[in-house]
């Protein structure tokens, strides 16, 4: 089996980028994408996060949407209790009524936030607690079977937009099997449990009127340049941004030194930040194709989902393209 790939893109704001900048550096990752011959393009809700501008995740798709013609786009992901599910189902209806076929759904009950932002949306402390229930009832409205007497999603109903639990916890891979929905694990910045949940969620798979078998995608970074110097470099300067955006909380807070982050790296602290990106494919094609030829085996994948790191949009374009040459025909 070839191994599918698909990119997350994180839509970062670098410093001295405007949020429109971004924007269009998306578009522009979308379109190498759908040229290179990757799955799918999928975005992250966060909120309040200087450096990150996918907040208002179903307009960024629908933009991209706009400017790319077969790809698959999504969520990777809603952050479903931060929502009423009939809000998402009118929203994500709308983007598979305008561009049918291509839209994914995926979904997870974190916050996307600090405590303060959930204040700030109105979200109840306790809303993750009836993720699963929402799940259904959003389920419920795409496939035009509503569970709330005299309530369809108008767009929405009948479009059965596919969903996808995400998930970095076994948590994820319970309701995943339980559902019959695809499961994708966020091992590109929380590896810890990755095997441990993909075990759980392919033997406990149950399958569904959307799902047949299990089907696991995987996250993990990469890198890909020239040179496995080049790469290595690349790589350096997005995790001491990382971790500066960690570390480095308000106006007042000072700034630190690439030597000063790199010493940090060094402490307990840093190296659990460090850890966070433990699966990264980092170096030339041929490098970055046996990483992730093995990462596939070992995490059972079915599909990976790529989040290129390069902090430059040229060299993240040139990662899409080198990654997909190196890739192309390989299987698992």
């Amino acid at each position: 089996m070839t191994i599918p790939l698909s990119i997350l893109d994180l839509a970062p704001i670098a410093p001295g980028e405007t949020v429109a900048e971004s924007f269009a550096n998306s578009v522009a990752l979308a379109q190498a994408a759908e040229r290179n011959g990757y799955r799918r393009v999928w975005y992250a809700e966060h909120h309040n996060m200087p450096s990150i501008a996918s907040s208002a995740t179903s307009i960024l798709i629908g933009h991209v949407a706009s400017q790319t013609s077969t790809i698959r786009l999504g969520s990777g992901g809603v952050m479903l209790p931060n929502h009423a599910p009939l809000t998402i189902a009118e929203q994500f209806g709308t983007l598979a009524s305008l561009y049918p076929g291509r839209i994914d759904l995926g979904l997870g009950r974190a916050p996307g936030s600090d405590q303060a932002t959930m204040h700030a949306m109105r979200r109840d402390a306790m809303s993750a607690e009836s993720f699963p229930q929402d799940v259904l009832e959003l389920q419920g409205y795409l496939a035009g079977e509503s569970r709330v007497a005299g309530v369809q999603a108008v767009p929405g109903a009948g479009t059965n937009v596919p969903l996808y639990i995400l998930g970095s916890s076994m948590f994820g891979a319970q309701l995943a099997a339980a559902y019959g929905l695809p499961y994708a694990f966020a091992s590109h910045f929380s590896p810890d449990l990755l095997h441990d949940a993909v075990e759980f969620y392919r033997r406990e798979f149950t399958p569904s009127a959307q799902l047949s078998a299990p089907h696991v995608i995987a996250g993990v970074n990469v890198v890909a340049a020239s040179s496995t110097a080049e790469a290595q470099e690349q790589f350096d300067a997005t995790r001491r941004t990382r971790v500066r955006g960690m570390i480095s909380r308000g106006p007042s807070s000072p700034e630190y030194t690439d030597d000063q982050i790199d010493i940090f790296l060094t402490t307990p602290n840093g190296r659990q930040i460090a850890n966070m990106m433990k699966y990264t494919a980092l170096g030339t094609g041929s490098e970055v194709r046996e990483y992730l030829t093995a990462f596939a085996a070992s995490a059972q994948a079915d599909e990976l989902i790529v989040a290129h790191q390069s902090p430059l949009i040229a060299d993240r374009l040139r990662s899409v393209e080198l990654t997909a040459e190196a890739m192309a025909g390989v299987s698992v």
